[in-house]
């Protein structure tokens, strides 16, 4: 059964068209998500599927029966309710019957008001939606419902809309980014929840988990043409692959036409006949296809940073309290070269204050944050950038820096920096204001960047960004020397960029896990029924790691080893490919085949390294 049709839609602001001739169509039980690049459309197209804006040309066909639901990045909310006021604002019939049975159990001597509201809840079988939606409530952690709107935080006003949405069980839901301002636990049940409920989603996410666990069908938006693919993420990405590589094999060939029949077309006469201007129209088409080939974004930067002295940053002792909530008491730690820690844990348990701890933004109650002489930070924080009236993307990166120092004497342009993290040379002299939620978060990171930080820290920086720039800056880190600590609650991030997390469990209490969030995950299950035995012994991991014969130091380097051996096999890879495929010129042979040995030689002294501990864990 289709619920809503999209026809042939366009839309352009000013002289900027965004998409044009935009087609597909959602239909009953689809869970779908919507990818494309940022400031390509993707919000806007969600505004005109649900009303709030209208295409310049084309149609969005709803069927007329169902009910539709869009959970926006900006919830419009009435700020002088209260959280329960705003849920039985609704218009369904059942949450008024809940509403009225709520009231009555307030004034229990009015008797017969009670048992008015009980009949009804009896003969609407209101009980079971009851429990349903206080469950909604308690994992989106809503609990004093007498809270007003405008006491809200953004994360909290956020959840309530997403609560609202999900207690009125529409028959179709759009969602916009619905993960942002969750933290991990809340994302974790709102994926069960959608992936057992039957409803159908149509969605705009960049949760790369999300995506693979929710979703039967993806909708990409790429170069202004829609592609559709029947699958998860996985399955996306496999067909996505296919179609490029098809692609550039038909451009290749139009390239190889196009040599052609330009020298045809440089031989011809003035004069011309029906046929030739025929061809010569044919000329024309083959040039487009010739020159359509896609830009690919690698970025692989041997970055050249300041270098680092024995002392990288020391916590001492360090305790603070926020309005009678411990964040840290007593805390200690040394960070080492190339350490690369993601921190975890529930929303309020300080992860933020750590971060402005280690950045000496804000100071601590006792103990103190030594940070090494040779030590550069930069700070990702949530706030983002603020936007100058007038000022061009170029000039705003510029103020932080004009290239990076990259080895062996080169470096890398602030233009060239804006390239790689997808501003093209016509979009670097865009006004600033003029560019998405998405662009300026992108171009936020871009100025921390160019600073050539040696410890960057990164609070949130997948939200808002798009899933081709999430590759990019994965890629960027994954070659990054330096330290890094990474706050994220992109579970896929996590996996890919850290060694190990710091899990603040609240209270003070922060646990140094030896592994990414998956492998925390794993050991969490695992665990989950010792805690319910025995709910007053806390279980350490540590203790765990001595049945596999590693310690902490160990556990560690065998997650590293792991990553570095994986990254190896694709070098290793890539460069025989192209051996493979004769595309290594003469002047090139001897300078691959030696970086061939080099990777080679490197992959057999870790390989030998992680088959050490892997023995170890078997003993």
């Amino acid at each position: 059964m289709n619920y809503l049709s999209v026809e042939n839609i366009a839309k352009s602001f000013g002289a900027h068209t965004l998409f044009e001739d935009v087609s597909f169509g959602i239909n009953k039980d689809q869970k779908v998500a919507f990818v494309a690049k940022n400031g390509s459309g993707k919000t806007t197209i969600l505004k005109i599927l649900t009303g709030e804006e209208f295409p310049d040309a084309g149609q969005v066909v709803i069927r007329k029966d169902i009910r539709m639901e869009f959970l926006s990045q900006e919830p419009h909310l009435q700020d002088e309710l209260t959280i329960e006021e705003s849920i039985f604002a609704s218009d369904i019939d059942i949450l008024k019957v809940i509403s009225e049975y709520e009231k009555a159990l307030e004034n229990p001597e009015d008797t017969e008001a009670y048992q008015k509201a009980y009949e009804k809840m009896e003969i609407n079988n209101a009980w079971d939606f009851e429990t349903q939606y206080k469950q909604i409530l308690f994992r989106l952690k809503l609990d004093d419902l007498k809270l007003k709107v405008k006491s809200l935080s953004g994360g909290q006003r956020k959840r309530l809309a997403l609560a609202m949405i999900l207690i009125k069980r529409p028959d179709l839901l759009i969602l916009d980014e619905p993960t942002n301002h969750l933290d991990l636990e809340m994302i974790e049940w709102l994926e069960n929840y959608f992936a057992k409920e039957n409803i159908t989603l149509f969605m705009v996410t960049h949760d790369r988990y999300f995506l693979e666990r929710v979703c039967n069908e993806i909708i990409e938006l790429d170069n202004g043409k829609i592609y559709q693919y029947k699958g998860n993420y996985s399955y996306y990405l496999t067909k996505k692959e296919e179609r490029i590589a098809a692609e550039n094999a038909s451009i290749d060939k139009a390239q190889n036409l196009f040599v052609k029949e330009l020298s045809w077309m440089r031989r011809q006469p003035k004069a011309r006949t029906t046929k030739s201007k025929s061809r010569i129209d044919d000329f024309y088409d083959i040039k487009e296809k010739a020159h359509s080939r896609r830009k690919e974004h690698q970025v692989e930067l041997e970055i050249n940073m300041e270098r680092m002295g024995s002392k990288i940053v020391e916590v001492h002792k360090v305790n603070k309290v926020f309005n009678d909530k411990v964040i840290l008491k007593d805390y200690n730690y040394s960070f080492n070269k190339g350490e690369r820690i993601g921190i975890i844990g529930k929303n309020g348990t300080g992860k933020s204050t750590f971060l402005n701890l280690l950045t000496q933004s804000i100071q601590a109650d006792s103990g103190k944050v030594v940070v090494g002489e040779t030590i550069k930070i930069g700070y990702y924080t949530q706030g983002g950038i603020a936007v100058k009236h007038d000022q061009k993307v170029i000039d705003v990166i510029k103020e932080f820096g004009e290239y990076i120092p990259l080895a062996k004497g080169r470096s890398i342009s602030a233009a060239q920096l804006l390239e790689r993290f997808l501003f093209d040379r016509k979009k670097q002299h865009d006004f600033v204001e003029k560019l998405s939620g998405g662009e300026l978060k992108r171009l936020y990171l871009c100025t921390v960047l160019i600073q050539n930080p040696n410890f960057l820290i990164l609070d949130e920086p997948t939200n808002d960004l798009d899933i081709v720039t999430l590759n990019v800056l994965e890629s960027f880190l994954l070659d990054y020397p330096g330290c890094l600590v990474v706050v994220s609650h992109d579970r896929y991030f996590m996996d890919k960029i850290v060694d190990h997390l710091f899990v603040f469990r609240g209270e003070g209490v922060i646990e140094d896990f030896p592994g990414n969030y998956s492998d925390f995950r794993v050991y969490e299950d695992s665990i989950e029924p010792i805690k319910e035995e025995q709910p007053k012994e806390k279980v350490n991991w540590k203790e765990s790691q001595v049945k596999n014969g590693l310690s902490f130091q160990e556990q560690k380097e065998y997650q590293k080893l792991e990553r570095e051996i994986a990254k190896l096999e694709e070098k290793k890879s890539d460069i025989e490919q192209l051996f493979s495929d004769g595309k290594v010129g003469d002047d090139e042979i001897e300078k691959r085949a030696n970086e061939l040995q080099k990777i080679l030689i490197e992959l057999e002294e870790k390989e030998e390294k992680w088959f050490e501990l892997s023995a170890k864990m078997e003993e």
